[in-house]
């Protein structure tokens, strides 16, 4: 073969490509050849790149400071001899590594999906003759002929073509089927303006060709996806990288203060094994054991949030990304639309006409048109605008397509704008069926791109002549109509100026525009022929349609951008058909004032910027067109390179490499393809953009809710570390042992702390704008509070230890009262912590009825930490009598009132 690169093959003319591949375009390649490239080329199947095994991606679960800190915990209760303890933090940690890898499980399958997506069989000729054969099989040079149906499997040069048209959907974004030809186009052609190319994977929806396959298996277009899915980066969720900096902090800080604590003892002449011991307790106290724990089921619930509102999450720290997320790119097609064509304007007779409802769902009508119209016939349109009636009459009749509805929706066999023309007559009252038999079909002239136009005879009784229904562009209509139709029914001279004009003004707001026209033929007339309609035809009017916005997408638009996050458009589909959809929406601007951003940028223009312009245009542009898969992924490094949090919807094989990119990949689960699924964090079972905002406000729900746990566990962590600091400077026994410690830490953290992941979303959630991508877990306030938290633990514990002491109580006795302080403190604490600037008592205790279950839950079990004989001889724990615990709940309702106090100075 000549050495021509995959990217030329549609700048060749048919003849060229067909000798530079070595091939024949009648009999195909011969046997033996097949054999021999079949060596050379080796099967068209996409490879499957080899990622890590079950068991490392296993043991990778425990590589997290957090899990580390826990395995340490574990080591040193081990070595303390507490192996119930031990046992207990082990399990933890395994837990969280089994729960970490099921979802991971999930998650790796993008090029299994889109090797799954190649067809598995093709009809190819070879030496002659044609037969049906494996795709794998195929070679560059293969003959291959496609049907309606068929979905091609490989990329090809087309050299016969028939009326062929290709739904390119999950490849370039383009909403239409393409039609197809075979001339040779300029070298800077597009992907998605390839007219002379059939894309392995992409559907053929109506007519036939012959293609010489030109690339095969990780050659072509989808193959070329596949290696930009395995080499998009997988990031790190803002909220995994913000808990592994804080749990880095907090492991060298754990560390440094075991190492004071360790050697102030040695300095004050304590023993060093006392001392060791005294630092393992210092280290036991200060971990907090419950917080991976904490993460997970936080995040679970997060999971059975989301899908209760149809998103359904693979990768479980995804829950809280879109709470986090400060930019939407979304696709076009699919997922702020419908992808259903819809007739949103009709005009004839003079009048212009706006058509409401969306898809083809029959709700809705033709503005100045009553149901109440509609005779028994199925005639349905209001009889004084004859122009009307007649409009959508051809409409219905010079149509091949099927609409059916099932339980799974409204299915199309054929063109979709074709339905959209069956769906505006059904709004107007006019049934096809009735219509088909008062006018019986005689003959048709299916459409040619070379005409671009159908048209369709038709039969009429009482003896009048037939009719022909024409169909198609407004540039073949109007050289072959001589009169229009007014709203009366007369005719008028045909303005062929005026109706360009409107045409014109239709296309420039992203509509296509069809023309359809009429003729009557002499009485007998029973075959079609184009001389039949190459004039005379009378002119009914014009049809605009356009895959218009879903309803609730420009709803959740709106409530996105009042929440601070932006949404930007990139899709495959056409520059002025995007720029109207996105004007639908409301992109380009914002509530507050900022200057619009209406400008819209091709992939044309994309792929001339370099990185730093790119960069600074992503910036102020909020709608892409005629977007190819690689310039999506460089779209959404652009934004991350700014430091923003992108979330990346899509539905198609080409939006997966910017799915897997993206820190929050959303997929559609209907209408989306498997390759798009897979690469996705998050798959909307609705297939509705409105989802994501939902989405949105869950997951700063489930961000809320784990810095809520985060800043009322660490006060308990501190208030121990500072305790056992304080009794080594100032010498004497340890307050607190440090299975004590560990008794606290566990228990608290599952009776009390987990019932904050059912506190529910706190009033104003989408009126705040995102929280900044290097915006620390721990601000300022935070930090003050858990201080003062732990501040209160110290003195409190420390000072009822040295009480119990002085009034001739045990030590063990004395031990358990400080216990109790800090669980006391704990359970009065969490209620602060239900809001960080709002009271409980405006909450109300009615939200999350658990909270009260938790509290009780713990008391109980302090009960039988105090008073059941095995748990003392466990813990070194001891009964105490009525007024030790009544000191110990007098600290905590104070806590609460200090903590409610500081929120108030903080509001005013």
């Amino acid at each position: 073969m000549d050495s021509v690169t995959d990217r030329q093959w549609h700048h060749l003319e048919a003849a060229d490509a067909v000798r530079a591949l070595g091939t024949d375009r009648e009999r195909g390649l011969d046997l033996f050849e097949v054999q021999r490239r079949q060596e050379e080329f080796g099967p068209n199947a996409i490879s499957r790149v080899k990622g890590a095994g079950p068991l490392r991606r296993f043991l990778l679960q425990f590589h997290q400071p957090l899990i580390y800190i826990l395995l340490v915990s574990g080591l040193i209760a081990t070595a303390l001899g507490e192996h119930v303890d031990s046992l207990v933090i082990l399990g933890v940690v395994l837990v969280n590594a089994v729960v970490g890898y099921l979802q991971e499980a999930k998650a790796v399958g993008a090029l299994e999906a889109l090797a799954r997506s190649m067809v598995t069989e093709a009809t190819v000729v070879r030496a002659g003759q044609s037969r049906r054969v494996d795709a794998k099989a195929l070679v560059p040079g293969d003959l291959v002929v496609l049907r309606s149906g068929d979905k091609a499997p490989a990329d090809m040069r087309l050299v016969s073509v028939k009326n062929l048209q290709v739904d390119e959907s999950a490849l370039t974004g383009e909403s239409l089927p393409v039609e197809k030809g075979e001339r040779a186009l300029p070298l800077d052609t597009l992907l998605a303006d390839r007219g002379n190319m059939a894309y392995a994977s992409t559907v053929v929806t109506y007519g036939q060709a012959a293609g010489i396959v030109v690339s095969t298996g990780d050659r072509t277009e989808i193959g070329r996806i596949s290696g930009l899915v395995a080499g998009a980066e997988s990031l790190d969720t803002p909220l995994t990288r913000k808990i592994e900096a804080f749990s880095r902090i907090l492991l060298w800080g754990i560390l440094a203060l075991a190492a004071v604590t360790f050697f102030a003892g040695i300095m004050k002449g304590e023993s060093v094994p006392d001392m060791f011991m005294a630092a393992v307790a210092l280290t036991v106290g200060a971990i907090p054991e419950g917080l991976p724990a904490a993460v997970t089921v936080i995040l679970a619930m997060g999971v059975s949030r989301m899908a209760a509102r149809g998103a359904i999450i693979r990768k479980l720290p995804a829950v809280e990304t879109l709470g986090a997320t400060t930019v939407v790119c979304s696709d076009k097609t699919g997922t702020l639309t419908q992808n259903q064509m819809t007739v949103v304007e009709i005009r004839s007779g003079g009048r212009v006409r706006a058509v409401s409802g969306s898809g083809y769902e029959a709700g809705g009508a033709v503005e100045g048109v009553a149901q109440g119209f509609a005779d028994g016939a199925g005639n349905g349109v209001d009889g004084r605008d004859e122009a009307l009636r007649e409009t959508l009459l051809a409409g219905i009749l010079c149509n091949e397509t099927i609409i059916e509805a099932g339980e799974l929706g409204v299915t199309v066999s054929g063109d979709p704008t074709e339905a959209a023309l069956l769906v505006a007559a059904s709004k107007a009252g006019l049934d096809r069926a009735a219509q088909s038999a008062r006018l019986p079909r005689l003959d048709t002239l299916p459409f040619e791109s070379q005409h671009q136009y159908m048209a369709t005879l038709h039969g009429r009784g009482d003896g009048a002549p037939p009719v022909v229904y024409f169909k198609g562009s407004v540039e073949a209509l109007l050289q072959r109509v001589s009169d229009s139709m007014a709203g009366d029914g007369g005719r008028l001279p045909a303005d062929a100026a005026r109706i360009q004009a409107e045409a014109e003004d239709m296309a420039s707001r992203g509509l296509r525009v069809l023309a359809m026209a009429e003729k009557e033929l002499p009485q007998g007339t029973r075959t079609l022929d184009h001389a039949d309609v190459a004039s005379g035809m009378t002119f009914l009017g014009l049809q605009g349609m356009i895959d218009p916005p879903r309803p609730e997408a420009v709803d959740a638009v709106k409530t996105l951008h009042r929440a601070g996050v932006r949404v930007k458009m990139i899709t495959g589909d056409h520059a002025l058909t995007a720029a109207a959809i996105g004007r639908m929406l409301g992109m380009g601007g914002s509530e507050d004032g900022c200057p619009p951003r209406c400008r819209t940028l091709t992939g044309a223009e994309v792929a001339a910027m370099g990185d730093a312009e790119l960069v600074e245009a992503v910036r102020d542009v909020d709608v892409f067109a005629r977007v190819a898969p690689e310039q999506k992924l460089r779209l959404v490094m652009a934004l991350q390179n700014q430091g923003e949090i992108a979330a990346m919807t899509g539905d198609g094989v080409n939006d997966a490499p910017a799915l897997k990119q993206a820190d929050i990949g959303v997929a559609m689960g209907r209408g989306g393809t498997e390759a798009a699924k897979e690469a996705a964090d998050m798959i909307l079972t609705d297939d509705n953009f409105a989802t994501i905002e939902a989405a949105v406000e869950e997951g700063r729900g489930v961000y809320d809710n784990l810095l809520k746990f985060i800043v009322w566990t660490l006060p308990t962590n501190l208030g121990e570390g500072l305790v056992i600091l304080v009794s080594v400077i100032l010498g004497g026994a340890l307050p607190i042992l440090p299975v004590q410690i560990l008794w606290i830490n566990m228990t608290t953290a599952g009776a009390l702390g987990l019932t904050l992941a059912f506190e529910p979303k706190e009033p104003g959630i989408m009126e705040r704008r995102p929280r900044e991508a290097d915006h620390p877990i721990l601000d300022r306030e935070l930090v003050i509070r858990i201080v003062l938290v732990g501040g209160i633990l110290l003195l409190a514990a420390f000072g009822l230890y040295r009480w119990e002491l002085a009034a001739s109580h045990s030590e063990a006795q004395a031990r358990t009262v400080a216990v109790n302080v800090f669980v006391m403190v704990e359970a009065f604490y969490l209620f602060n912590s239900r809001s960080f600037t709002l009271s409980p008592f405006a909450l109300g205790f009615g939200g999350n009825v658990w909270l009260l279950g938790g509290f009780a839950l713990m008391m109980a079990l302090q009960l039988l930490f105090t008073y059941a004989p095995f748990m003392n001889v466990m813990f070194g724990s001891a009964p105490v009598d009525l007024l030790s615990w009544a000191k110990a709940a007098a600290v905590g309702a104070l806590s609460f009132l200090v903590v409610e106090f500081e929120k108030r100075l903080r509001r005013a």
